[in-house]
């Protein structure tokens, strides 16, 4: 897949050519408008070093089956008790019951992906008509389930909201579905992509942010931080699911940009504004005036792109 590096954030500033060149070859067009690089390579920052990611799969054979709303079959249980859902490997804690009014599920290892899958949504509806409505729930992926027998485990409130109106408990009883899911992109009118500052932070070298109201159908796979004004740019390492760290932050205050997936392509996405002041303080959210609304395609069969209703 020939990504192209679309490094124009949606409504704001694309980056100097000077800081492009650094992260990859320049984008040029093809006769469809599409931005395409030879093999674009840029440095994506996770665990605790840089990987010199090389991205070489063929656009043409994977254009014929894209698809956004890839559908997969599974099964889905709950928890007694939606606090199982805070304490989880995403890290989100006791917001996370706060989350889509509640509406919150466990993922597999496939959905949970190392933690880039938490905060995705994802719609699900159970296969028994006779039980259950065609339009399913609508949940936010806040852990991982480490169970062999599902793939998601919801909170009580979602497992039931998958019921015909009159059967829930009826539901409740059978404890475990055949399911069909498939992500969807996730919505925060009211909310831009925030930081949280976490309380192992330290001043003034030692930052750790978690990511909060990740909207669309997008993963974050890569995060800088700089004084405002600055072009020196320095890397954050993923230290579990949307939390990112580094121990050299620079001084005053603080700038952002993230590598941002959307379709097939990665692209640099930044608030024009400090977003943390010089004296941040932990425990502290801070907003960087952005929202995220790209789609991530899949290559899958069957596509469906309907809302379930």
């Amino acid at each position: 897949m020939d990504i192209s590096m679309s490094f124009q954030a949606r409504g704001h500033k694309r980056l100097s050519d000077a800081t492009t060149a650094s992260i990859g070859p320049q984008p040029s067009h093809d006769a469809k408008g599409f931005h395409l690089s030879p093999i674009p390579d840029f440095i994506v920052h996770m665990g605790g070093g840089t990987v010199l990611a090389f991205f070489g799969l063929s656009l043409s054979i994977l254009w014929a089956t894209a698809c956004d709303r890839c559908v997969h079959q599974t099964k889905a249980a709950y928890y007694p008790s939606a606090s199982a859902l805070s304490v989880g490997a995403c890290g989100y804690g006791s917001m996370a019951l706060g989350f889509n009014g509640g509406y919150i599920a466990a993922g597999s290892s496939a959905l949970h992906r190392e933690g880039v899958g938490c905060g995705a949504c994802f719609q699900v509806r159970c296969k028994n008509r006779r039980l259950c409505s065609t339009g399913g729930v609508r949940v936010i992926l806040t852990d991982l389930n480490k169970s062999n027998t599902t793939d998601l485990v919801f909170s009580p409130r979602a497992f039931t909201a998958m019921a015909r109106d009159g059967t829930a408990q009826e539901l409740k009883k059978l404890g475990i579905l055949d399911v069909e899911y498939k992500r969807i992109p996730c919505e925060y009118k009211e909310q831009n992509l925030s930081i949280r500052v976490e309380e192992s932070s330290r001043r003034p070298d030692r930052l750790v942010i978690k990511f909060l109201y990740q909207g669309g159908q997008t993963d974050i796979m890569a995060v800088d931080v700089a004084q405002v004004g600055s072009w020196n740019w320095r890397f954050m390492s993923r230290e579990y699911g949307p939390v990112w760290s580094t121990r050299r932050a620079p001084a005053g205050a603080l700038q952002f940009r993230m590598v941002v997936t959307g379709g097939y392509d990665g692209k640099w996405v930044w608030a024009e504004k400090a977003v943390l002041p010089a004296e941040w303080k932990t425990g502290s959210i801070y907003d960087l005036g952005v929202q995220l609304t790209d789609i991530a395609q899949e290559g899958c069969y069957p596509c469906d792109t309907q809302e379930w209703k």
